[in-house]
């Protein structure tokens, strides 16, 4: 059996890898995710973790690196951040499309300028088309769990495809939280060892990533987007068996308090936790509010989402990311869409909040839900506004 023990987040990650037993870490360090690798780089220089730790000149050599090491057959991981993010992106879409199932945590934090190293989602709204899965984690615990379901997901022969896993930078990644860590046998039990459907082996060469001509380019990304698509149900299956495993159980589409809601609010991330407490005080004042949490953002999963508010008469819904020049942020302008393509008129608000690790509050929370019920009264549109902006 595990034990619990308190662990900084950012080492509850790092174990993870280690619980996996991956093969080659290519990382450069970057704040909020430094402390990610360093753990890694210590735990393979004292002999506990038999790995190649790949020291890198910068964030797009580490993801080439990973790509390198993924195409050979090894189990590979790597972390960043932000800049280092946006950094990595051109290799980003090269890894979904040769199908190359490396995991990589993202320690969100906000893009420059101006420079910030505190958290929003700023990093990995700009790479939401990149073609890997990505999920979100809100505690330490499940940055562990879900990094270890990671491996299960992004190597079953169904998917072949890179998994980021999200976790609030410095929110999450440099607090000591309480984690139930599980013995490697229980791991071994649900994570098996790696077997790639095609590697680089000089005694049977094969070419990946060749030239495609306009001839094949278009029937190629439609077998990436099928790919990513499909990938939902395998998802759902694999944290279904996490739970048989470990007892903690994680969908696509978690909801809080929303039976007899009128108002939802829509989170990702770590806020969530604090919108939970900013609900239960409203319920106890007598408002009919709840939440809408969600976990797994590419694939989105439309169906979920739909039934977990029906019933409601509005979302509140926060973005942690702008989408300058766009009439709402990149959540908001998600679910106005995929309300329109289901005949939904529910009323939608969209605030932004947290930008640049600004602290966002229960009584903030408390404070977008009645501006939402008296623009809703009042027939107003509330469309991105920056929640907090001082004049």
């Amino acid at each position: 059996m595990g034990q619990r023990v308190g662990l900084e987040v950012s080492l509850a990650c790092s174990e993870a890898a280690k619980l996996a037993n991956v093969d080659v870490i290519a990382a450069y360090p970057i704040t909020p995710q430094t402390h990610i690798v360093e753990h890694l780089s210590e735990l393979v220089a004292d002999g506990d973790l038999d790995a190649e730790f790949v020291p890198v000149e910068s964030e797009h050599t580490a993801m080439s690196a990973c790509v390198g090491s993924s195409a050979a057959g090894a189990r590979t991981f790597t972390s960043t951040a932000s800049q280092g993010l946006a950094l990595m992106h051109e290799i980003l879409f090269i890894a979904s499309a040769l199908r190359l199932p490396i995991v990589m945590a993202v320690a969100n934090r906000s893009l420059s300028g101006p420079i910030s190293i505190w958290n929003d989602h700023s990093d990995i709204m700009a790479e939401r088309d990149i073609g890997w899965i990505q999920y979100f984690a809100e505690n330490g615990q499940e940055v562990l769990d879900l990094t270890l379901a990671a491996f299960k997901i992004a190597e079953d022969k169904r998917v072949l495809l890179p998994v980021a896993v999200n976790l609030d930078g410095f929110v999450l990644t440099h607090v000591i939280e309480p984690i139930e860590m599980p013995d490697q046998s229980e791991v071994d039990a649900y994570l098996p060892s790696f077997e790639p459907q095609q590697k680089l082996d000089i005694a049977h060469p094969i070419s990946m990533g060749m030239v495609g001509m306009p001839e094949v380019y278009t029937e190629a990304k439609k077998a990436c987007l099928d790919a990513l698509e499909k990938s939902y149900s395998v998802i759902r299956e694999h944290w279904d068996g996490f739970a048989k495993q470990f007892g903690r159980q994680y969908k696509p589409i978690e909801s809080y308090k929303t039976e007899g809601a009128d108002v939802l609010f829509v989170t990702m991330g770590s806020l969530g936790e604090t919108c939970m407490t900013a609900v239960d005080e409203m319920r106890a004042q007598g408002l009919k509010v709840g939440q809408v949490r969600i976990r797994m953002w590419r694939p989105f999963p439309a169906d979920d989402f739909m039934a977990a508010i029906k019933g409601a008469k509005s979302l509140v819904v926060m973005d942690r990311a702008l989408q300058p020049g766009a009439v709402s942020g990149p959540v908001a302008t998600e679910l106005k869409s995929l309300l329109y393509d289901k005949g939904q008129s529910i009323f939608v608000s969209n605030f932004v909040i947290g930008l640049g690790g600004r602290d966002v509050t229960r009584a903030d929370f408390a404070n977008m839900a009645k501006k939402t019920m008296e623009a809703q009264s009042a027939g107003k549109e509330i469309a991105c506004e920056m929640w907090g902006v001082k004049e």
